[in-house]
């Protein structure tokens, strides 16, 4: 195929789609503007399964919704592809590597993450953990803080998260409003451009091209919404309802569907934005795992492919295995089955939402309209990123509590980190590794067992 191919590529059948799907979701590294420039180098330039234009446009109305943003376009294009079973195809592979990576990993954590070359990698990556933090709510920050009031929106979520405690939930819905009441009467400070880049188009018309017609399947009908939105109300009613009879309300594993259920709603402005609740939740409210175990967590996911809101999975699976759900013994499997809960109830609104919402998308084919409430929670957002920054710098810098010695390794690694982050965009994976090996190293002084030259 020649860059200017004046014919679209031939019909992609269901097993083709399946197997890029697969594919995808072992590769698809570097958070959402990697794996969304991955599809776009995929799908766009090389395959040409879909236009620059219709591509673009499905990411706006993902970019919308709460939940992980590349994962909902991947299921938008194998929906419209290939039905309702593309969309499932395409959104499950996405992140069952990723759970089945995690699901490994955690198991290793809690196994043999006492040990000490476990804890010196660990010393030296929990630092780094806290620049990519800090290097998110700068990125966030620089794209969307373009003047005075969303400079105060940051602020105010800040204070109002680390300072006053509110939950985030209520900060979320608070930018929400203050948005929707800041698009009318000044709109220009609201109108904000985001969006995660553009590349060239792709020689040749594409199999969905810009002006193909929409798809039967993807036509709007009052029939088909209902459908989806019955079919995905008892795909989430009923196994929250059969966990309350088997193990109550109160029981852990029901109290997870109905928590990350919340979290889901809530994840608005990528996995950085959501964590900060988690945090609040797992280590505050529920006591599933301690400050530590969730940057543990956090700096497993951002090692793994997938989106970053899959260290829900490490949360459930240490939750599952230190409670013992399932009694004495059987630790691995009540931490399987609390990862799988946690995952199924966390990622299910993002196949209702582009199912449900992806016909009226088509339908429309216009620019989207109202996102002055979005502009706002992104501002807010960079607030509340900023709060578990200082929360995790707390922790890492002085272990044994603020007043006693602060500690030397740690702040040797978080500004250059951070710089190597910003200044150099050195990849996450790349930082965590060198740190962990810093880590390492300083342990291996320590002991007497290498000596500097």
């Amino acid at each position: 195929m020649t860059p200017t191919d004046p014919s679209p590529p031939g019909p992609v059948s269901l097993p083709q789609a399946f197997a890029y799907w697969l594919k995808l979701g072992f590769i698809s590294f570097g958070g959402p503007a990697g794996q969304i420039a991955l599809m776009h180098q995929d799908l766009v330039e090389r395959k040409r399964w879909i236009s620059e234009r219709r591509f673009l446009h499905a990411l706006n109305f993902c970019m919308l919704l709460p939940g992980p943003e590349a994962q909902q376009l991947a299921i938008y294009i194998g929906w419209l592809m290939h039905r309702t079973a593309g969309g499932i195809i395409a959104g499950t592979l996405f992140v069952l590597p990723s759970l089945l990576i995690l699901i490994g990993l955690s198991w290793l954590y809690l196994s043999y993450g006492q040990t000490p070359w476990a804890m010196a990698l660990l010393h030296g990556i929990k630092p780094a953990v806290t620049a990519i933090v800090l290097a998110a709510a700068w990125r966030i920050g620089s794209r969307t803080l373009k003047n005075g009031i969303l400079w105060t929106l940051a602020l105010a979520s800040f204070v109002g998260i680390y300072v006053l405690r509110l939950p985030f939930p209520l900060i979320v819905l608070g930018a929400a409003l203050l948005g929707a009441l800041g698009g009318r009467i000044a709109p220009e400070a609201f109108r904000v451009g985001g969006g995660h880049g553009q590349s060239r188009q792709g020689g040749g018309p594409a199999l969905i091209d810009d002006h193909t017609p929409t798809p039967a399947h993807a036509r709007y009908t009052r029939t088909g919404l209902l459908k989806v939105c019955l079919v995905g109300l008892l795909l989430w009613a009923l196994p929250l309802a059969g966990l309350t009879l088997v193990f109550g309300w109160q029981g852990a594993l029901t109290q997870m569907g109905w928590f990350f259920t919340k979290a889901a709603l809530m994840t608005f402005g990528g996995a950085y934005a959501v964590l900060p609740y988690v945090h609040q939740a797992a280590v505050e409210h529920y006591h599933w795992l301690t400050p530590g175990q969730m940057m543990d967590g956090l700096a497993l996911g951002e090692t793994t492919p997938g989106p970053l809101i899959m260290v829900v999975a490490f949360v459930g699976f240490v939750a599952g295995w230190t409670q013992s759900l399932f009694g004495a013994g059987h630790e691995f499997a009540a931490g399987v089955v609390a990862a799988v809960v946690v995952t199924g109830f966390t990622f299910l609104p993002s196949f209702v939402f582009i199912l449900a919402g992806g016909p009226l998308v088509e339908t429309s084919h216009g620019n989207l309209k109202f996102t002055a409430p979005l502009t706002a929670i992104t501002a807010a957002v960079v607030g509340v990123i900023l709060n578990l920054a200082v929360f995790f710098a707390g922790t890492v810098l002085w272990p044994a509590g603020v007043g006693a010695a602060p500690d030397g390794l740690a702040m040797s690694i978080i500004p250059v980190a951070l710089l190597a982050l910003i200044r150099y965009r050195w990849g996450v994976v790349r930082v965590l590794a060198l740190s962990g090996l810093a880590g390492l190293a300083a342990e291996l002084l320590a002991s007497g067992r290498l000596t500097p030259a």
